[in-house]
């Protein structure tokens, strides 16, 4: 009888590499949990300056003009490309990147706080000033905001892998914009209908963003290595802290070029993205045609609100997990065409008694509420289609300045609606909108290019 000492069935240690992709998991679902967090707050602070709704209305309260109106657009995406665009590169080599979306979340606190203080002085003595302060603050805050979108999708790229960033979105959404409907019921529509409301809206905007930057500390975000012998180096030549953004710049802007001339997806994805701000230059008439034409009063902007966002969590519902099973190309294709509808609707309307249209006005901002929605997923299609990490920042900054570029037209788009009147310029924006979706059917799906990347060579 021989001696066998030999366990049949050993308890083998965890190998190195499964506790590294254990550890790796934990960490992406804490980080996706607190990203999550972020944008819950963000969006129940943005229910308060909603863009389509209460930043038209904050400006027609002071003066209402067309062309001041159709400025809005111009400052909101200028300041949401261009500063992007620049900061890119600087921002792919910074090591951590958390503390940036912290600082340009204090930032935006910053601008509504400045509105909340100024806004009772200047509105009766002075509202010349106060229209010229609002547009100079919001142009502020857009450039803030698009540093802290670049930021957030930058730090969401590096964090979260590409088939859970769809279900991230339908979390933060819906969760999102369920509080941020409760909150406008209690809080929004009262004051909306307060003669003084908008500095108590202001201070709400201001108090829920500070909040929300405090919630990046909490990222478990491992330093990028590279990035910081680049700073390193800088420092030891004596560079200057402009002198080096400013040749960040120019070379962020040479990148750019070699991109677009490179990557013939992302070229197409510029069309979509250009053609897609038609929708962003249409939203400030909206309530204008409803206030102007068919007499809505202050009460029907809560309800707007509302549907707006009820009408984004409820889609996100569809979109998160069709975007992590399908990919994000055929979302985007499905988003671009039902925003098409938005002008439509309105002008459709625009034929029916004027008691009737502004009973049924909410409708308009069904489909105006995938806008949010459509923005994210080309967002997360830009960072899947970056071939490199360090690529992400760069390529969702270009998708931005293609969303900008044309808003050189967006007071063109003004002066044309207090000329030719609402109904032409509904209908051609709504038809290029759908040419945006169009365009996006024949965009690559990067998700193809990951499954041949994976795949086993074969001889």
């Amino acid at each position: 009888m021989g001696d066998d000492t030999t366990d049949p069935d050993p308890i083998l240690p965890p190998s190195g590499a499964s506790t590294a992709a254990l550890r790796d998991s934990v960490r992406e679902g804490r980080n996706t949990f607190w990203l999550e967090c972020y944008q819950v707050v963000i969006r129940v602070g943005w229910i308060f300056k909603t863009e389509t709704i209460i930043m038209p209305a904050v400006l027609d309260a002071v003066v209402d003009s067309g062309f001041l109106r159709g400025l809005l657009p111009v400052l909101n995406r200028s300041g949401q490309s261009v500063p992007p665009l620049l900061f890119s590169g600087p921002l792919s080599r910074r090591p951590v990147k958390k503390w940036t979306l912290v600082g340009t979340g204090l930032g935006m606190a910053a601008c509504f706080a400045v509105l909340a203080i100024a806004w009772g002085p200047l509105q009766s003595r002075r509202p010349d000033l106060l229209a010229g302060l609002f547009l100079v603050v919001y142009a502020a805050f857009s450039a803030v905001n698009g540093l802290n979108q670049l930021v957030a999708a930058a730090l969401q790229g590096k964090l979260i892998a590409a088939g859970h960033r769809g279900r991230a979105m339908l979390v933060s959404t819906t969760l999102g914009s369920g509080l941020a409907i409760a909150t406008a019921l209690l809080l929004l529509g009262p004051w909306l209908a307060e003669p003084d409301g908008f500095p108590k809206i202001f201070a709400a905007t201001a108090a829920f963003f500070a909040v929300a930057a405090c919630v990046p500390v909490m990222l478990d975000e491992p330093a990028d290595t590279a990035p910081g012998a680049s700073r390193r180096s800088d420092r030891a030549e004596g560079r200057s802290w402009w002198s080096g953004l400013a040749s960040a710049a120019g070379q962020g802007l040479e990148d750019w070029r070699l991109l677009v001339m490179a990557d013939r997806g992302l070229v197409r994805l510029l069309i979509v993205a250009a053609c897609f701000s038609a929708v962003l230059m249409l939203f400030p008439h909206y309530q204008a045609f409803a206030r102007d034409r068919l007499g809505s009063n202050a009460a029907s902007l809560l309800v707007w609100v509302v549907t707006q966002n009820a009408a984004t969590g409820l889609a996100s519902l569809v979109a998160g997990p069709s975007s992590d099973r399908r990919g994000n190309r055929i979302v985007l294709v499905w988003l671009l065409a039902l925003s098409s509808l938005t002008p439509v609707v309105v002008t459709a309307l625009s034929f029916l008694p004027h008691a009737n249209a502004v009973h049924w006005f909410w409708l308009v901002y069904v489909p105006l509420g995938l806008n949010p929605l459509t923005l994210k997923v080309l967002t997360n299609y830009a960072l899947e289609l970056a071939p490199r990490p360090v690529d992400h920042a760069r390529y969702v900054s270009i998708v931005g300045a293609g969303l900008a570029a044309p808003f050189v037209f967006s007071p063109l788009v003004g002066i044309a609606v207090d000329r030719f009147g609402f109904r032409h310029v509904f209908l051609a924006g709504a038809a290029v909108i759908a040419a945006a979706a169009l365009v996006a059917v024949g965009l690559p799906e990067p998700r193809h290019r990951q499954r041949r990347a994976t795949a086993p060579d074969r001889a």
